[in-house]
This record gives C-alpha cells, structure tokens and sequence, in this order.
C-alpha cells in the first residue's frame, strides 16, 4: 500500500491538481470540499456509520467465509475471523511493532487518501448515472480490494450508507469520518489488546 496507494490514488490528485492550478493542490480536482454539513451534525451522522461498520463487518464474518469456501477456497487465506493467524511464527515484539506501525498508515493515512479518490474525485465524475452513482462508485471500492474478492458484498452493504450520504450531502467529511474512524479504531484497538495480553499469540 505505501509502494502503490499513496502514489498512484494520491500522486494522481495531486498532478491533476498541479496541471490545473499549477501547483500541487487539490482544488478543482476532489469535490465535496465545501464542508456543507456543521461540524455538531457530522458528528452526529459519523458516530453512528462508524458503529454500522464495526457491527456489520462483524455481523457479515459468517456470509465473507462461506463465500470463501464456496468459490475462493483456493486463495490461501487464515478467515475472516481470525485475529492471529497471520502472526504465527513472529516473536511478540514483531508483532506489536508491524501492528501499531498501521495505527498511522492503514488506520489513518491509507484510507483518507482512497475517500479523496473514490469519493472525492471518482464519486462527482459518475453523475451521469444519477442515483446509481453511489452504488456504482461501492461496487468499484469493493472491486478494487483485489485481495480479498469474497468480502465484495459486506463490503458494498456497510460502505453505501455512507457513500451514498456524501452524494446526497455532497461533504466527503463523511465517508473519511466513516472510514479512517473505524480503521483507526480498529487498529489502535488492537494494537491495545496486543500489549495487554488481550489477545494470545
């Protein structure tokens, strides 16, 4: 994600935005900028998308594994609800490190930058399609995490409420609070559970 995310969704805005306004800016390229919704009411509609999303992400565990085994059995893979497969064999101390090194990229960073891309910029440029666009612009987020196809319908169903609020809206505020909110929470709250022996290697 450092090697491809940051350069190519980021470094694109950027260099449209220099040949637009001859600087690196993001203005005139990402949309929804205009922070149309006050700052107590955007509060008020995040907290809640954030909970939707950690509760049907986990609610949805049971539906991305079956698609697993139905028709991506051959992609290894530990499930969705592991929480330490992937670390065994790393001491304690790796684990720990590579887990809180993503509080500020993959809880934070990483997804800022794909809702200035995907909401920012590629969400306004699908108008055409009227109220489609939200659904349109979920199926493409879903489609691009390549990595991990059996999540696609989860992922569409906890990531349109907000999508389809930032087009009704038209305040990106939304779907980065959504987003980088609960990867963040998620991410430091493992990081927490990690160092407090919540969680067994």
């Amino acid at each position: 994600m450092c090697l491809a995310l940051a350069p190519v969704q980021l470094g694109l805005l950027l260099w449209l935005g220099r040949r637009r306004n001859g600087r690196f800016s993001l203005r005139g390229v990402v949309s929804y900028l205009d922070k149309p919704i006050p700052r107590g009411r955007l509060v008020a509609i995040v907290a809640p998308l954030i909970v939707q999303m950690v509760v049907l992400s986990f609610a949805f565990t049971p539906v991305d594994n079956f698609v697993y085994q139905w028709l991506f059995w051959w992609i290894p893979f530990e499930g969705a609800g592991s929480a330490t497969g992937y670390f065994a064999g790393y001491s304690r101390t790796a684990v720990i490190v590579s887990v809180a090194s993503c509080i500020p990229l993959t809880g934070l960073a990483f997804p800022i930058i794909e809702e200035l891309y995907f909401r920012g910029f590629l969400l306004p440029r699908l108008s055409r399609l009227g109220r489609w666009a939200p659904v349109v612009n979920t199926a493409l987020f879903s489609l691009y995490h390549l990595w991990s196809p059996w999540v696609f319908l989860s992922r569409v169903i906890f990531m349109l409420p907000a999508v389809w609020l930032v087009w009704r809206k038209k305040d990106l505020r939304v779907s980065i609070g959504m987003h980088a909110g609960t990867t963040l929470l998620l991410s430091t709250g493992g990081t927490i559970a990690l160092l407090l022996n919540f969680v067994r290697l």
